[in-house]
């Protein structure tokens, strides 16, 4: 059964309206700008529905899907993000890791990405209370915040270190302030560490594959901040040609996200949904220039990791439990 047949309109509405108004809060008089693309209209089309009886000023810009997550949007659709108050981006392609979002969020949007999002996941990850999960984010960060080195390790062999230097950990809470974004469906406390050193094998869903099959795992190996081997021919290839356009800034060790969104109870193969799952950690390649690193790279490429131990300057981290 197709995502758009198993979805119905009413359980779009709702989960638009928790997107409008809980997690963006759009008001009157405030312009919203809604991003999308040709495979993601019946989700663009119900914040519109939505965010017109808050505002009078709704636009929707529509563009074809991209070839890469953080490739850049054509220019007109940069301009019309920098544009808005608020900005939800349901794409196929993740506008995240852009310099059209960070351009939009510096001219005070609030950002919402929606990225590969589909009707399912929209309605699964929007239909919970964004209050607790911005409680749970605090409680992650207040654990690994001053700490000089995190640690992950799992029982499928991920042994690596990370140093944060002096990045900040950041918080994707949901709840999206002035000249911030947020994935939706939201819930992660993450950084753009300086530099890592160790393996980490990915056993839970990564991009091209999805949610991984039993038994199946994804290795790389870290060195000083750059990831030096890759396990998977395919993901391999699609760094190589990344690497073709920006050198070495395609195997930058992007970031270490701690998933915090207790709704998501199993992994169900979307990167967006499966990235904020309690109980994980999430590590990713590429591109770190939006989440307060100082790497510009054409992908974002983020592999999950379960059952992880995190311990911060040798003290290990509760993380959050599942619902």
């Amino acid at each position: 059964m197709s995502d758009r047949q198993s979805t119905d309109g009413a359980s779009l509405h709702t989960a638009a309206t928790t997107a409008i108004d809980q997690c963006l809060r759009l008001s009157s008089g405030e312009t919203c700008v809604i991003v999308t693309d040709d495979k993601r209209e019946p989700i663009a089309e119900a914040l519109y529905r939505v965010a017109k009886e808050r505002t009078t000023d709704v636009t929707i810009v529509r563009y074809p899907p991209g070839d890469q997550h953080g490739e850049e949007p054509p220019e007109p659709v940069a301009a019309a993000m920098r544009a808005g108050d608020v900005v939800l981006a349901p794409t196929t392609k993740s506008l995240s890791h852009t310099r059209a979002r960070t351009d939009a969020n510096e001219a005070g949007a609030r950002v919402a990405t929606l990225p590969g999002i589909t009707e399912a996941v929209f309605t699964t990850g929007l239909d919970t209370d964004y209050e607790a999960i911005e409680r749970h984010c605090q409680a992650v960060y207040e654990q690994v915040a001053d700490a000089d080195e995190i640690r992950v390790t799992t029982p499928n062999g991920t042994d690596i270190t990370f140093e944060p230097g002096t990045r900040e950990w950041l918080q994707d809470t949901g709840i999206v302030r002035a000249g911030a974004m947020s994935n939706l469906p939201a819930g992660e406390t993450f950084i753009s560490p300086e530099t890592a050193s160790g393996t980490y094998v990915v056993d839970g869903t990564m991009m091209p594959y999805g949610l991984l099959e039993d038994g199946q795992t994804l290795e790389f190996e870290v060195e000083e901040g750059f990831v030096t081997s890759i396990s998977d021919e395919e993901i391999r290839q699609q760094v190589e040609t990344a690497s073709e356009a920006v050198g070495r800034a395609a195997y930058n060790l992007a970031e270490l996200g701690i998933g915090t969104n207790v709704a998501v109870s199993k992994l169900v193969g979307s990167v967006l949904l499966d990235e904020k799952a309690a109980g994980t950690v999430h590590i990713a390649i590429g591109d770190d220039a939006g989440i307060g690193g100082d790497t510009e790279a054409p992908l974002h490429l983020d592999g999950i990791i379960r059952e992880p131990t995190v311990t911060a300057d040798g003290e290990e981290v509760t993380l959050p439990v599942t619902q």
